[in-house]
């Protein structure tokens, strides 16, 4: 019972709305109309996001817009109500929020964990539900086919399908169903050779006999392997890489064209976002991305993400893309996403002080300054709240682009999300904390949690060099630099045509993210840091110790994203965090004990040892963010791995039961929040309409009803074509 109450979405799961309208309603037309056509560009995208997620999204999507377009959910409940031995006022309330949890996830698998969830009311008594609805008498032989070819896939709970992974370890379709690990690495090299980058692309393998092909699958609108005649006189680089190739005794294939007809959608919202635009960089941006999209070039998109960075300080930003490679299980692939959000101008005034601190705080660091970046790059950093926010989850603050050439030489830009970061923790128990300490964690986390974002984003993500030999053969460093590990000189580089995600794969997210997490811990014991933030005195040293305690009890909750089945972690940053909290355990900073709880069943009760934290722990959180940055600059995979490996370990110690303490973290789980994003139409005349929903599931439904058609066919077609691929 409690395995089948896994993976069903909890009934008390809190639905939050995310407000920007204050924000919003400051713009201009003009703005709002830029605005507006860039978030529906990144909505029109997000619709690749369930092709990337697993085999019967698309179908649950388009099942559920035409059950919900046909009719108002009050007047639905009001029709299920009449079935002889239909569905429960408890039932049909199942469905919503199960419904509710998949358009906010944008599938059928947790963003958060990666992890399936299903319905919580029978196969029977949804149909029942289905063939009472207004779209089953408008079009019965539709619905009856979606249902059918999802029904069988949603409720299945084998083992395989239970979590994202590939091969044996789950279920992934930037795969095809045949694709190992194996696979992944062969295909890696080959592209490495051809110089090709595998952000935006999935790979496909086709048996037959003894012959094996692979297809690595590019998202573009062009098709053909023809040139694209640009207008602007932008060469068509890719159609030198496409067809067939031999490498290592195999044939493989290289296409474009994959998700065409929803890349040319966005692509059309993109140019019409070009009227509206500020200044010639967001022109320049945007042509690049188009040009980018249509003939599958990442090269244009690093353009694209060049003029973004030259764009400082707009009213509007955005980014979109196929950007964070979290949920491909290798680890290198990027999800579809794309972000608008509107300048919160009180706050970014702290980063832009931030900012201007940064390379006097980068001194403190604990590696030597060999390993820093040569010239800190200043980039923006603002605090923006979120007019649309497409893809399978909404983060707290970003630090882009990914391409690890720009972000050494070039910069990159910092964001907060102001009112995502308001919108955490609300209405939340909080377990595994003395009354004490609950008190000051409600008190504080909200700006203690800014701190960690501000010093995460600028000062993690934003530190550290690379060491790389280029393609002529010289370094990028002084070779006579000494590792202060060994005490020898540097022996360990990136090689010509190497990434950190093409060495680090997919531990490289996790890895990352303590990376910068370590950072944030550490520099938060500065006073200087924390005077920014506008805290100083007793205030301040509140704010080093909840910030900590933040990070502890994260590492405790991040034991909920550990399977034991597999000895998977299936969630980037909850890894990082589980490995820090492993770290201050080690080094008597923190301790976790089993108690009975008030309700007479198995507790837990984190003490963090606030004296020790300026001292044990900032050395402890120090050598070990030393070791992380030396492994990462040289590109020493196997050291990092042994390393992050052994904090990772969850298995029963004599003095630290990891699967006894996970149990007892399952069983006192609280759920993860949704958001309702807000809506925006063109009402013709220089209007742009703008919509926000109520913060339940039925708010959820509704806004996804107004953002997309009753039944795209376009994503029909594209599931269509590739579902024998995914053969689970």
């Amino acid at each position: 019972m409690a395995a089948v109450k896994r993976v069903r979405i909890d009934p008390n799961t809190t639905i939050c709305n995310l407000n920007c309208s204050v924000a919003f309603n400051e713009l201009t037309n003009t703005e709002k109309l830029y605005a507006h056509y860039l978030s529906k560009a990144s909505w029109e995208g997000s619709l690749i996001v369930f092709l990337q997620t697993s085999p019967e999204s698309p179908i649950i999507f388009l099942l559920f817009q035409s059950l919900y377009s046909g009719q108002s959910i009050g007047d639905l409940k009001a029709d299920c109500q009449v079935i002889p031995e239909g569905p429960s006022p408890a039932e049909f309330q199942a469905l919503l929020m199960y419904s509710a949890a998949f358009y906010s996830n944008m599938g059928n698998y947790k963003s958060f964990g990666d992890t399936k969830f299903i319905p919580g009311i029978s196969p029977k008594k949804f149909y029942a539900v289905i063939q009472i609805s207004n779209a089953y008498n408008q079009n019965p032989d539709r619905m009856d086919n979606l249902w059918n070819l999802c029904k069988d896939r949603m409720y299945s709970t084998q083992s395989r399908v239970l979590e994202l992974g590939l091969g044996a370890q789950g279920l992934s379709t930037y795969y095809s169903s045949n694709c190992s690990a194996s696979d992944a690495e062969f295909v890696k090299e080959f592209m490495q050779q051809m110089e090709l980058l595998p952000y935006n692309t999935r790979l496909f393998k086709y048996e037959s006999d003894s012959k094996v092909q692979y297809e690595i699958k590019i998202a573009s609108v062009e098709e053909s392997n023809e040139a694209y005649q640009d207008s602007e006189g932008r060469e068509d680089t890719m159609v030198k890489l496409l067809g067939k190739h031999e490498f290592k005794g195999c044939e493989i294939l290289i296409t474009r064209g994959d998700y065409a007809p929803l890349m040319k959608r966005l692509v059309e919202n993109l140019r019409a976002a070009k009227n509206y635009t500020s200044n010639k960089n967001e022109v320049s941006m945007l042509e690049e991305y188009c040009h980018s999209f249509i003939t599958g070039s990442l090269q244009s998109h690093k353009n694209g993400s060049r003029f973004w960075i030259k764009n400082k300080g707009p009213i509007i930003e955005f980014y979109i893309g196929f950007i964070e490679t979290y949920r491909d299980p290798y680890g290198v692939r990027g999800e579809f996403e794309g972000f608008v959000a509107v300048v919160n101008k009180p706050m970014s005034a702290k980063f832009s002080d931030l900012v201007n601190a940064a390379e006097s705080l980068l001194d403190g660091l604990p590696w030597p300054k060999t390993f820093e970046k040569d010239t800190f790059l200043r980039p923006d950093f603002t605090s923006l709240d979120v007019v649309g926010f497409s893809g399978s989850g909404i983060p707290a603050g970003i630090n882009i682009p990914n391409y690890d050439d720009i972000r050494q030489t070039e910069g990159f830009k910092n964001v907060s999300l102001g009112n995502v970061l308001s919108s955490y923790g609300s209405n939340k128990a909080i377990t595994f904390l003395s009354e004490n300490d609950q008190e000051l964690y409600k008190e504080l986390r909200g700006p203690a949690f800014e701190v960690q974002v501000g010093l995460h984003e600028l000062l993690g993500h934003g530190s550290g060099k690379l060491f790389s030999q280029l393609e002529n053969g010289s370094f990028d460093f002084d070779r006579d630099i000494i590792n202060p590990l060994t005490g020898n000189k540097i022996d360990k580089w990136y090689n010509p045509g190497e990434t950190y995600d093409s060495k680090f794969m997919s531990m490289g997210s996790s890895y990352e993210e303590c990376r910068a997490e370590c950072v944030g811990l550490y520099l938060c014991l500065s006073n200087s840091v924390l005077r920014i933030f506008g805290h100083e005195g007793e205030g301040a040293e509140d704010i080093k110790y909840v910030n900590w305690l933040l990070m502890v009890r994260g590492g405790l909750l991040g034991l909920e994203f550990f399977t034991p089945e597999t000895n998977s972690w299936k969630q980037a940053h909850m890894q990082a965090r589980f490995v820090i909290m492993r770290v201050l355990i080690d080094a008597g900073v923190v301790t976790i004990s089993e108690i009975i709880g008030e309700d007479g069943t198995p507790d837990l009760l984190i003490s963090l040892d606030r004296k020790r934290i300026a001292v044990e722990g900032k050395e402890a959180i120090g050598k070990f963010l030393c070791k992380l940055q030396i492994y990462k600059a040289t590109g020493d995979f196997e050291a990092a791995k042994s390393m992050y490996h052994h904090y990772s370990t969850v298995a029963e110690e004599p003095n630290l039961k990891l699967i006894t303490l996970r149990n007892i973290v399952l069983d006192r789980k609280q759920p993860r929040h949704m958001l309702v994003q807000c809506h925006t139409s063109d009402k013709g005349d220089g209007e742009v309409g703008y919509t926000e929903y109520e913060s339940n599931v039925e708010g959820m439904i509704k806004s996804f009803i107004d953002r997309f058609s009753s039944f795209d066919e376009d994503l029909f077609n594209l599931w269509e074509k590739e579902i024998k691929n995914h053969d689970y």
